[in-house]
């Protein structure tokens, strides 16, 4: 489950995922695809700063579990049996069970079966239908599938469970967006990580796939937009779009507090945050161009656009905290938990481009939140006659 003793996918990948983003856009200000140019000194710093800010999250619940004698003797006991736990917590325990996951599963595909019916054609392929793809059946069906498909992969993996993670990777990959197919297909892969022993060379070729799906899937979405032209390769377009997207969070640095709250305020409304995003910074949409524009801004983007720089400090010091504590969760507890942590670890690296502005996301971030809670709160029931040492607990959180 280790790749060359090292856990890739602990929250510190998050920040290989930025240095990446980053290095991919100085690309393309290198190749000025597209007239792009490189971006001020401020914006690296704000960068850096958020970043840092981040390390800082992920470290401090260690050292606080470090130095608490109590938090170690809680998560270094026993896991939760069903002998020790609540008849409420058992209760709840019912709704992970194979066969409600499983029917989850298929009625979410049923669903989104349906959404794509009604849309009367292929979303993917067309800019005008991919824009009304995301209706009320898809916000029901994404959110019910990805989650069940996941815990049915981590607690039952029976050989055609896979079969069923393709089909619903194929009919939500349809709906023409790139990071709906990124998340299905990185948690999936995340949760084989944790739940099977890949050999190096297996971990090596499924990140190969998962990257060239990310380049396909992004370029045809693109090209299917009736409204724009493009004659970048694909691998072209992959830097562009970082390019692009470090631009737009150069110009949001340079008038941070614009927006004051509006697109924290509509990211859990029915508003649409990165639309606003390019209505405010680009002054989207213009003349003879597409009524709407969706534009991403970085994980950095939105907050400092709200309020500023310490927003965005704020914001990433409790992501990387948030993520740590799922972390040491799923690595003792495993199961439904390794499921959520693949989740919310996914979407996050999403947001490096895509910016922190989806309520779907912080529905994940909120339910796997709740399950730590539930969990450490039945775990102080469990016995307390097995004690460990000092060199035990190194491993958690």
């Amino acid at each position: 489950m280790k790749f060359k003793s090292v856990d890739i996918f602990s929250p510190h990948i998050l920040v290989i995922i930025i240095a990446l983003y980053v290095s991919l856009a100085a690309i393309a200000y290198q190749e000025h695809l597209r007239n792009l140019q490189w971006i001020s000194s401020t914006t690296w710093a704000y960068v850096f700063g958020g970043t840092m800010f981040f390390i800082a999250g992920v470290f401090l619940p260690k050292f606080i579990y470090n130095h608490n004698e109590k938090l170690k003797s809680l998560f270094g006991g026993p896991n939760v049996g069903e002998k020790d736990s609540a008849p409420w917590y058992n209760k709840l325990r019912m709704l992970l069970d194979e066969r409600v996951v499983l029917a989850a599963v298929l009625i979410a595909i049923f669903l989104q079966i349906m959404n794509l019916y009604l849309l009367g054609g292929i979303p993917i392929l067309s800019g005008y239908l991919k824009f009304k793809a995301t209706t009320d059946l898809w916000r029901f069906a994404y959110p019910l599938f990805l989650p069940a498909i996941t815990i049915l992969l981590a607690k039952y993996p029976r050989k055609w469970y896979y079969l069923l993670f393709i089909i619903g990777l194929g009919v939500f990959a349809i709906n023409g967006y790139r990071t709906t197919t990124m998340a299905i297909l990185i948690s999936g892969f995340i949760t084989l990580y944790y739940t099977r022993r890949m050999k190096t060379s297996h971990i090596l070729i499924s990140l190969l796939i998962i990257a060239l799906v990310g380049v396909a899937a992004g370029y045809i979405a693109v090209m299917s937009i009736q409204w724009q032209q493009w004659a970048l390769n694909p691998l072209q377009l992959v830097a562009y779009r970082a390019g692009f997207t470090m631009m737009v969070f150069d110009k949001i640095v340079h008038m941070a507090g614009t927006t004051g709250g509006t697109l924290f305020q509509q990211a859990f409304s029915t508003g649409h945050p990165r639309i606003t995003v390019g209505e405010v910074v680009l002054h989207y949409p213009l003349p003879g161009g597409a009524p709407t524009t969706s534009i991403t801004s970085t994980i950095f983007g939105p907050a400092v656009l709200d309020f500023g720089f310490y927003a965005m400090a704020i914001q990433m010091f409790i992501i990387g905290a948030v993520l740590r504590i799922i972390y040491a969760t799923q690595i003792k507890a495993s199961g439904a938990f390794t499921a959520l942590y693949a989740i919310v670890l996914t979407h996050t690296m999403i947001w490096v481009e895509t910016g922190p502005t989806d309520s779907v996301v912080y529905i994940f971030y909120f339910l796997a939140l709740i399950a730590v809670v539930i969990y450490a709160t039945q775990l102080m029931r469990t016995p307390k006659n097995l004690k460990v040492t000092h060199k035990e607990h190194e491993g958690n959180p």
